[in-house]
């Protein structure tokens, strides 16, 4: 008679697969990126305004990272729910057998709704960092809070980048500092062009 297996044994036994957490690394750190530079063009584009409103640049910053988040994790959740299809029914054909209600089709979908769950938890994590600064402050240094808060994201960036360097067994630093020059630069590029408006 098979063992009962609670959740977190199944948790547990999905993250030692050999997708799962290749898988969640490089969805979170491309999320996380995306969702830096996403944050920075809100900031510019509210915070950085001729008349800037803190209720505006709050609410902007919440939902666009939320929108960013059901929209990545869903579309993670699609393809990586093709890729697993597509994997076991190779694995099927081979083995000239269904593999429905066996462990690794169970294994399978914890898998996916794991890496599905972390990425869209990823704009959300940048989202309570760089959001913080707005939410300690009055509405008169609501400037103030903003360059604070590009501060903020553009640390997000570097110390990405340095994970990145360590996880790829290269010089961290270079690659963290590779990540903030591009994120300075996006900023420098899109405040420019908010001053032209």
């Amino acid at each position: 008679m098979p063992s009962k297996k609670g959740p977190l044994s199944g948790i547990r036994s999905a993250l030692r697969t050999p997708d799962t957490g290749p898988a969640m690394r490089r969805f979170f750190i491309n999320t996380v990126f995306d969702s830096t530079f996403v944050v920075l063009g809100v900031i510019i584009g509210s915070a950085f305004s001729p008349e800037p409103r803190l209720s505006v640049v709050i609410t902007t910053i919440l939902t666009s990272s939320f929108a960013l988040g059901i929209s990545t994790g869903v579309s993670v959740h699609e393809a990586e729910s093709m890729e697993q299809s597509r994997r076991i029914g190779r694995m099927e054909r081979a083995l000239l057998t269904s593999l429905d209600d066996t462990e690794i089709r169970r294994l399978s979908r914890i898998s996916l709704a794991i890496i599905s769950l972390t990425n869209f938890i990823a704009p959300i994590v940048v989202c309570a960092i760089t959001i913080s600064p707005f939410l300690l402050v009055a509405e008169a240094q609501i400037r103030t809070a903003a360059w604070v808060s590009v501060i903020l994201a553009i640390g997000i960036l570097f110390s990405t980048g340095a994970m990145m360097g360590r996880m790829g067994k290269r010089n961290p630093w270079a690659r963290g500092t590779r990540m903030a020059i591009a994120g300075l630069a996006a900023f420098a590029i899109c405040f420019w062009i908010q001053t032209l408006v």
